[in-house]
């Protein structure tokens, strides 16, 4: 694979195994945050749906996680945010939502990755000290 900077999607769970608990929660978004810095320091451009579905679910006037708005939000901006992507990295534990955004992504070409490892420190950024 070229090494080329690639715009990467992590996919992890959100409210999986929380029973909407905000705590546990906030901990699912903080590990595929801590994946985004790693993604970008090794010179790619990391995204979250997450990052783009929250504020609109805010502005749109939810009132909780999993009420109507919120649904008809989460995961649509993320499968939508999926086309501008070149990759999809997946992480993390059991997600039905992360999953799909990996068949999704395998729907629309994107290379899939399932561990950091697989994925190749941009050239650019090769021998210019640690990622």
């Amino acid at each position: 694979m070229d090494s080329k900077p690639l715009m990467i999607l992590v996919a992890g769970p959100y409210r999986s195994g929380t029973n909407d608990d905000p705590v546990l929660i906030q901990k699912n978004v903080d590990a595929m945050n801590e994946t985004a810095l790693h993604l970008y320091r090794m010179g790619h451009l990391p995204v979250l749906g997450e990052w783009f579905a929250l504020p609109l679910i805010e502005t749109a006037g939810s009132k909780q996680t999993g009420d109507a708005i919120f649904n008809s939000l989460f995961h649509p901006v993320a499968i939508r945010l999926i086309s501008f992507c070149d990759a999809v990295l997946r992480i993390g534990g059991a997600s039905q939502g992360a999953d799909d955004m990996v068949r999704i992504g395998r729907e629309h070409g994107k290379v899939i990755f399932s561990d950091l490892g697989e994925i190749p420190v941009t050239e650019h950024l090769q021998g210019k000290g640690p990622v």
